[in-house]
């Protein structure tokens, strides 16, 4: 099957195209919106336990190829891997700013305020993301929710 619109191949049974989201059969992308929008059911009730590992730690879905054969994990997989991404790079910017910080004598506002944020942000995430998994939505995580790097 190829899509309409870009003429990529799509894998059988597709409810959109993964690579521009062109929609089969009336269910819009997730990336469509910023509400999201409800997963194939028996696809989500399938693979939800999958899908909320992807939050947790996005390299299970992949080792174990889940993504591949469900669209609902593939998706939570990406905005797992996102996630990730994004808090640690976070995390890397919050460090040197710790080094600033200590070189000016800042240390304890670094340590009490701004050292705990990218675990903070990862757990909203997390929680955030998994909540959409037990509602079956495809709906896309703050901020960096937009970023597609599975596909």
């Amino acid at each position: 099957m190829f899509c309409p619109e870009c003429g990529k191949e799509v894998p059988a049974g597709s409810k959109f195209c993964p690579d521009c989201g062109k929609s089969f059969g009336g269910v819009p992308n997730a990336a469509s919106g910023p509400a999201g929008t409800q997963a194939d059911s028996s696809d989500a009730d399938q693979n939800k336990g999958m899908a909320i590992l992807a939050y947790i730690f996005f390299a299970i879905p992949v080792v174990a190829g889940t993504y591949k054969t469900s669209e609902f994990v593939k998706y939570h997989t990406n905005q797992g891997a996102v996630q990730f991404i994004g808090c640690f790079a976070f995390a890397v910017v919050v460090w040197i700013l710790g080094i600033i910080l200590s070189r000016i004598g800042l240390w304890t506002l670094y340590w009490w305020l701004i050292r705990p944020l990218p675990g903070l942000a990862w757990i909203v995430f997390c929680v955030l993301g998994i909540l959409n998994v037990t509602k079956n939505l495809m709906k896309p995580l703050p901020v960096v929710g937009h970023i597609k790097i599975i596909k």
